[in-house]
C-alpha cells in the first residue's frame, strides 16, 4: 500500500506502484520519462512535447484544459497526475470519480522539488527522484549567487500584453536568474500596457516563447516603444517548466545573463 498527500491536500492511496499512469501536465510528463516510467505511462496531452519519442507514441488525451474524459476512462489508468493551475478543477474532479488523481500546486522552486520527490515516492522511484531534486537544488542555488541583480519584466502574452506577476513559479525563477521582477507586487498574470512597463523602468524586458510565441520581430517593436531598455527573447520552458527540465535551467540562465 502506498499513501501520499498531494500538494492540494488530497490523500492518494494506491495498492502498489502504479502500472497505468496518465499525465495531464507537460513538465510532469517529462519528469515521468526521466524517472524511467516509460512502460507505465500510457497517456499524455497534446502539449506534452518532451520527450519527442513519447509525443509520437503515447495516447493523447486532449489538451491540458480540454481533456477527453471518455478516452481517459477508456484507458483505465490507476493514477492520473494533474496540476492545479494547468488543469481545470471540474475536469480533475470528474476524473477523481473513477481514478486517483495526484495534483501538484507549484508557486516556487521549493514546491517543484517537493513535487518531484512526491511523484517519485508515489511511483516507486524515490531514489531517482531524490537524486534529480538534489541535483536541481544544488545547481540553481549555485547559479543564483553569480549575478548582479537587474530589474526585469517578463511578458507571456500579446494583445493585450500580460506579464508574470508575484506568486508565480516564473517570478521565483527570475529571482534565481538575478532578475528583480518589476511587477512582483501584482498577482499572477496581470494585463499591462507599454506605458505601464515604461513607468517602472526595467533594465530588461524578456519575451517568453510560451504561451505566446514571441519572436525577433517583437523585439524591434518594443525597442521603439521602450528606448534604453534591453529587450530579449526567453525560453519559456526554462522559466515555467517545473519538472526535470530544471536540470537545464542553471546553464541556460548563465547564457541568458551573458547575452543581456
Amino acid at each position: 500500500m502506498i499513501q501520499s498527500t498531494d500538494q492540494t491536500g488530497q490523500i492518494i492511496t494506491l495498492k502498489g506502484p502504479p502500472q497505468r499512469i496518465i499525465s495531464l501536465v507537460p513538465s510532469q510528463t517529462e519528469l515521468l520519462f526521466n524517472l524511467g516510467l516509460d512502460k507505465e505511462t500510457i497517456g499524455i496531452t497534446r502539449f506534452c512535447i518532451h520527450p519527442e519519442i513519447w509525443y509520437g507514441s503515447k495516447n493523447r488525451i486532449g489538451g491540458t484544459k480540454d481533456l477527453h474524459l471518455d478516452k481517459i476512462k477508456e484507458l483505465q489508468p490507476d493514477l492520473v497526475i494533474a496540476n492545479k493551475e494547468e488543469n481545470t478543477r471540474e475536469q480533475v474532479e470528474e476524473i477523481r470519480k473513477f481514478c486517483p488523481v495526484w495534483t501538484s500546486d507549484i508557486a516556487n522552486l521549493k514546491d517543484a522539488l517537493e513535487m518531484i520527490r512526491g511523484i517519485g515516492q508515489l511511483t516507486g522511484k524515490s531514489e531517482t527522484a531524490n537524486r534529480l531534486a538534489s541535483e536541481i537544488e544544488t545547481d540553481l542555488a549555485s547559479v543564483s549567487k553569480e549575478f548582479t541583480p537587474l530589474t526585469a519584466a517578463y511578458l507571456i502574452w500579446k494583445d493585450p500584453f500580460m506579464v508574470a506577476g508575484g506568486d508565480t513559479f516564473i517570478n521565483d525563477m527570475m529571482k534565481i536568474c538575478g532578475l528583480d521582477n518589476v511587477f512582483d507586487y501584482k498577482f499572477r498574470y496581470p494585463e499591462v500596457t507599454v506605458e505601464e512597463i515604461a513607468a517602472v523602468s526595467p533594465n530588461v524586458v524578456l519575451l517568453s516563447s510560451e504561451p505566446y510565441p514571441f519572436r525577433d520581430k517583437h523585439i524591434g517593436l518594443l525597442e521603439r516603444q521602450l528606448p534604453g531598455v534591453k529587450i530579449s527573447l526567453a525560453d519559456g520552458e526554462m522559466f515555467s517548466w517545473y519538472g526535470s527540465r530544471l536540470l537545464r535551467s542553471a546553464n541556460y540562465f548563465r547564457d541568458l545573463r551573458a547575452s543581456i
